[in-house]
């Protein structure tokens, strides 16, 4: 069940609104918000995921909502926390955490709902925690775009690492790790990324229900990396100029925005 208040946003003419809640289920409580035009109108649904150390106050997802949700009054975009970020109440930050709030996510999606139209927006981490997903239980999407995905995720992470960091991680002491935000990290979270490297799984067989957009001046994934990543697997890359990984250009996120929407088959 939804909970929370509405919180109506938008100049009228839009009509837009965001709504809190959680999804408790499995001894987990999910931090959620959704936004849309009229909840039972809803029929399709855009599961979003940010990067590590983010969280659902995403301002790229509410940029990709207010877009889509113009023209499509019969969709919704969904945002939630991942494991230990956000308010999110885990400790130990765990793929298998991850994994279990996918699947909470889309079950809750489908039947809340009534549909199987369910989408994919991931960036970074999240990127890497759905493709991960799908490579392990089947894609139950319709399409999947990722920006900027972590697909080499051990690498990027400890990149952010320091020396010192990297030292005590061998030590088996946690550390926090991020950007302005950070996480905290321990070494069997290191030894999960290095049982689950997805740069080496076959996706041929989903190539046609993904889309890769990626900046060329990415500062935290590789972009030569990801780009062979979706080469090798018959994925379609986008990429896109003077974007970086958070994609602060306007004019760039744009260019997301519009290329997710027309892949996604919303009308724009």
């Amino acid at each position: 069940m939804i909970t929370g208040g509405l919180i109506p946003r938008g100049k009228g003419e839009n009509g837009m609104k965001n709504k809190y809640f959680h999804i408790n289920k499995n001894g987990s409580s999910i931090h959620c918000k959704i936004y849309f035009n009229d909840l039972h109108a809803v029929k399709r649904v855009v599961i979003c995921l940010h990067g590590f150390t983010g969280n659902m106050e995403n301002k790229a997802v509410e940029r990709f909502a207010d877009y889509v949700l113009k023209k499509n009054k019969d969709a919704a975009v969904m945002i939630y926390n991942a494991p230990c970020h956000g308010d999110d109440v885990k400790k130990k930050l765990s793929l298998v955490d991850c994994d279990a709030y996918i699947t909470l996510v889309t079950e809750y999606a489908k039947s809340r709902f009534n549909t199987d139209e369910l989408y994919v927006y991931a960036n970074s981490f999240g990127g890497y925690q759905f493709l991960k997903y799908i490579s392990e239980h089947g894609n139950p999407y319709r399409k999947l775009a990722l920006r900027c995905p972590a697909v080499n995720m051990l690498d990027t992470m400890m990149g952010l690492a320091s020396p010192a960091d990297r030292q005590a991680l061998e030590k088996n002491k946690p550390v926090t790790v991020g950007f302005e935000r950070k996480i905290k990290i321990t070494r069997s979270f290191v030894e999960e990324l290095e049982g689950a490297d997805i740069s080496v799984r076959d996706y041929k067989p989903f190539a046609g229900d993904i889309v890769i957009i990626h900046g060329k001046k990415d500062e935290v994934v590789s972009f030569d990396f990801v780009k062979g990543f979706a080469a090798e697997n018959g994925i379609r890359f986008v990429p896109v100029e003077n974007a970086n990984h958070r994609f602060v250009d306007p004019s760039a996120m744009d260019t997301a925005v519009k290329t997710i929407a027309e892949f996604f088959g919303f009308n724009t």
